[in-house]
């Protein structure tokens, strides 16, 4: 099968890079012949200024991408299109030259644009649903996308029309989404059922025991608690930090990931005198993986929608068991007492006892770990995902 994989990459590496990758890996591992088409949101810094509204414009309906799409598709007839983001240099301009030259196309949800401009829900430290509920107009009176009015309206035109011309219903053929929470929410939002797949993202590759543990999990060796992830306001660590405070056990906290609030996350740090919690800032994938091995148990402590949460599936893999918030497809993803832990969103009370009581119960911890692994091995290494991914394409070119 021939496949023409569509990404627009963030400025900061996220997990949707990563599953990016890991599925151009997969396909090409399988014989499959993949094509890339990629730009990246770099491009944005050649936009200063006034410019930016040339910029914003393109966001909506990009001539100069579809024109060099239609090219690829006329030069390499692939049997399939597969879409992971295009906003913001590609457009979804592309989905009607897809259209025109009658080549099925399959869009992965990573986030949750299409309903939400910040693709989050999440405004002012809470969840916020104003725009499925009501309408775009919500988000542009409040400034939710960079804090700017003039941008979230950029970005809700972009759904406007979008919505409008139909792009959603009639030019894509069928959508991936990470967990059901997430088709819920799609659903929610318009999006017609017998389009939307559910197929969970994986790690690749196994980054397997410590040798010794075979199936066994490393959680009881582990010599500190760790949260890996951008350090944005969505990911709540503010709140880790509040629960460490609260702490009556001294127990070592690495934070590992960069991002707009690494400064004041390790003032605030330093002003509570938490010399037992260190930051370790942007790792590489392989570091961020070891030091996730080394862990006791993994914290997960995201208040917004997570649309998978790929980390709790890294330290599945490392046999450590995850503390994560009860939201969302998180509470979906970790199965309370066997493979983690749930602590109430935003409640650093409540996870400073989820988190003294997983470090004074190693042995627990370790089965819990046993069983994380197991969640791994049955629902998220390539092996397991290649056939699901097969199926969804098979029936989109059928």
């Amino acid at each position: 099968m021939k496949i023409i994989l569509v990404h627009c990459h963030y400025q900061q590496p996220g997990g949707e890079d990563v599953v990016f990758e890991q599925e151009r890996q997969l396909l090409e591992h399988a014989g499959h012949q993949v094509v890339i088409y990629h730009r990246s949101n770099f491009e944005v810094d050649d936009y200063p200024g006034v410019k930016r509204l040339v910029l914003l414009q393109k966001a909506i309906w990009n001539d100069d991408a579809r024109r060099e799409f239609a090219a690829l598709l006329r030069a390499e007839k692939p049997d399939l299109v597969h879409v992971h983001n295009t906003w913001i240099m590609i457009s979804p301009s592309i989905y009607s030259a897809c259209c025109e030259a009658g080549v099925p196309v399959v869009q992965t949800l990573h986030n949750y644009r299409l309903l939400c401009p910040v693709g989050t829900f999440f405004r002012n430290g809470k969840v916020c649903e104003e725009c499925l509920d009501h309408t775009l107009w919500r988000s542009i009176r409040n400034g939710c996308y960079r804090d700017s009015r003039a941008e979230t309206a950029a970005v809700g035109m972009m759904l406007a029309v979008h919505r409008t011309r139909h792009t959603w219903e009639r030019d894509v053929t069928s959508y991936i989404v990470l967990t059901e929470f997430a088709r819920k929410k799609f659903l929610q939002g318009g999006l017609p059922a017998e389009k939307i797949f559910v197929k969970p993202n994986f790690v690749h590759p196994d980054p397997q025991l410590p040798a010794g543990d075979g199936n066994h999990g490393s959680a009881s060796e582990g010599t500190y608690a760790i949260f890996a992830g951008r350090l944005s306001p969505e990911r709540r660590v503010s709140t880790l930090l509040d629960a460490w405070t609260r702490l009556r056990s001294r127990i070592p906290l690495v934070i590992v990931g960069g991002g707009e609030e690494r400064d004041q996350l390790e003032k605030k740090a330093s002003g509570d005198n938490l010399d037992m919690v260190q930051f370790k800032g942007f790792l590489a994938h392989d570091q961020t993986i070891a030091a996730i091995r080394g862990a006791r148990f993994l914290i997960f402590s995201s208040e917004w929608y997570e649309t998978f949460g790929l980390t709790i599936i890294e330290a599945f893999a490392c046999g450590v068991p995850v503390i994560c918030s009860r939201i969302g497809a998180m509470q979906e993803i970790v199965d309370e007492g066997r493979t983690g832990l749930h602590f109430t969103p935003g409640d650093g009370e409540d996870l400073a006892e989820k988190v003294e009581w997983a470090w004074n119960h190693p042995e627990r911890m370790r089965l819990m770990g046993r069983e994380a692994r197991r969640e791994y091995e049955t629902k998220y290494t390539a092996e397991k995902n290649y056939p699901l991914l097969m199926e969804i394409y098979q029936r989109v070119v059928a």
